[in-house]
Parts: C-alpha cells; structure tokens; sequence
C-alpha cells in the first residue's frame, strides 16, 4: 500500500463529512480499496447508532428537567396565592361581621391582585413569564382605581386611568417590544411601535383630562402637545430610519431642535393665547434668536458635511 493506515485514519473523519480536498480523496480511495482495516473504521464512523442514542437521552433528561421545574414552579405559585387568599378571606370575614356592605373588602380584593400578578404570575405561566407579568400588572394596577372609584362615587377613573396606561407605556413598552411574543411580531418595527403606543396612550390621557377639565383645556394642551409630539416623532425618525450617517443625522436633528426654538415656540404661542377681545392687545417676549440660528448654521453644516461623506465614501468602494 501506498500510504500508512495512521494517515489515512486521520484523514478518514474528513473524507466521511465530503470535505477533502481532491487529492487527498483520491489518496483515501485508493487506500481503501486494498485496506480491509480502514474499510471498516469508516464504516464504523459512519454509524450513527451511538450519537442519536446520545442525543435523545440529551433531549429526554433536558425535557424532564424542564417538566420538574414547571411542576415546582407552579406548586410554588399556588402556595403563594394561597398565601394571599388568608388576608382576603380575613377581610371578608370581617367585613361581613360588621355589617358592611362588602365595599372595601373589594377594594382589599383587587389591591391584592398587584403583588400577586408580580409573584403569582411568573411562577405558573410556563412561557413568556415577562410579557404576562407587565401586562397582569398594567390590568391589576386599572382595576384596583376602578374599583376605588366605584366604591368611592367618584368620577376620575378615565383620568387616572389613562395616565396611569400612558406612564406604564413609557416604562414598560420598550422592554415588552424586546422579548417574546412581541419581539418576534414586531421584528424590525420595534421603536416605531412603541413610539405608536406612547402616542396613541398619550393623547387618550389628554382627551380624558379634557373632558373633565373642561373645553379651554383642549385649546391649550393639544396647542402644546401636537407640536412637540410633531418634533419628537421628526427626530425619533431621522435617528432610526434616516440612512444618512451620524454625523448627518446630529447635524439634521441639532438644526431642526434650533429651528424649533426659533419658529415652534411662536407656534405654540399662536395656538395657545387668547385671541384679544376688543381694545386688548396681547404682548409677549421672546429671547433672542442669534443662539438659534448660530444652532441652525451649525447643524445643517454637519449634516451637510455628514451627507457628503456618505456620498463620496459610497463612491470609492
């Protein structure tokens, strides 16, 4: 035989996965073609009995593992509801000794469903802990106000409510778009979504405080809001989306906050004051414009700077 046996065993793994090169397969089939020995090593290799046996023991010991602890879990989290279950039932049980009319003890009963959507909760939903937790959380959170304000005859639950809602968009959005189930739904359009539910919970907080407030809030807050709303949104998109480079989109977003200290503040002025009556004249001040328009300059310079490097550095590859 041409070559040693040692030699083409260690090229034998390689020959099996059809990653040898030409001369070398050509070497290893005309060794096995006189050698019995390394016949039968390659067939040995290529009997795959003993790895799949491998790795369906893998997978049973990590699926039973996986079942043990959702079983330990879940009995966890039912001794711990059963553990907020004493309280409610002591409340109920005094409640009705004193002849109350189950008013507070509602109350008790939907206070409880905070801390239990933050214990309770994570421990019996075998997927998507986070997702069900913040979402439990959010709902336990509106139902212990509407219960409050049922009980209290009061008229502020949508207030409270709706800025409650917006708050927890802020604090909790950009964290559920981040993980499952969201993440995958969502895909690339994460940041446009939460800045979608930022914006929809905000201005349904407005509305709510509106239609308690009365007319003259409407003028004022969306006066306020819908132009600033306006520039947060320009600069959320030209950061995220706009394919101009960084230094492009600084210059972009510098120039553009400049030119709304300049432009938007009058804006929001003109939608917000009064209009005079008769005889009435209306005076404000505003500061001076240089820093403004020295900002302006400044920022579409860069981003004109940024817009050209882009361009030529594209040119020369």
């Amino acid at each position: 035989m041409k070559y040693e046996c040692n030699m083409i065993e260690d090229l034998l793994p390689l020959y099996k996965d059809g990653v040898c090169g030409p001369a070398s397969t050509k070497a290893v089939e005309d060794h096995l073609a006189e050698c019995p020995h390394c016949r039968e090593y390659l067939e040995q290799l290529r009997d795959t009995t003993v790895d799949e046996v491998i790795f369906r023991e893998k997978e049973d010991v990590i699926e039973s593992q996986s079942k043990y602890f959702k079983k330990k879990s879940a009995l966890a989290g039912s001794v711990i509801a059963a553990i907020f279950a004493v309280p409610i039932l002591v409340c109920l049980i005094v409640n009705l000794a004193t002849g109350s009319a189950l008013n507070w003890f509602f109350i008790v009963l939907a206070a409880m469903l905070i801390p239990a959507s933050l214990f309770v909760v994570p421990l019996l939903v075998p997927e998507n802990k986070l997702f069900y937790t913040l979402t439990s959380f959010t709902a336990s959170v509106i139902a212990l106000l509407g219960v409050v304000c049922l009980y209290t005859a009061g008229k502020w639950f949508f207030t409270a409510a709706s800025a409650v809602l917006f708050g927890l968009t802020v604090l909790f959005g950009p964290i559920l778009a981040c993980h499952k189930p969201l993440c995958e739904f969502l895909g690339n359009c994460k940041g446009l979504a939460v800045m979608a539910a930022c914006t929809l919970t905000f201005f349904l907080m407005l509305v709510c405080i509106g239609l308690r407030a009365g007319s003259g809030f409407f003028r004022i807050s969306f006066g306020i809001s819908v132009p600033l709303v306006i520039l947060t949104w320009v600069v959320f998109l030209i950061i995220r989306y706009l394919p101009i480079g960084k230094l492009a989109k600084t210059g972009a977003v510098l120039a553009i906050l400049c030119g709304f200290g300049v432009f938007g503040t009058e804006l929001i002025l003109d939608l917000t004051m009064k209009d005079p009556g008769p005889g009435e004249v209306v005076v404000y001040s505003q500061g001076s414009p240089v820093f403004a328009y020295t900002g302006i300059a400044v920022g579409a310079t860069l981003a004109i700077i940024g817009i050209l490097k882009k361009v030529l550095g594209g040119n020369r590859k």
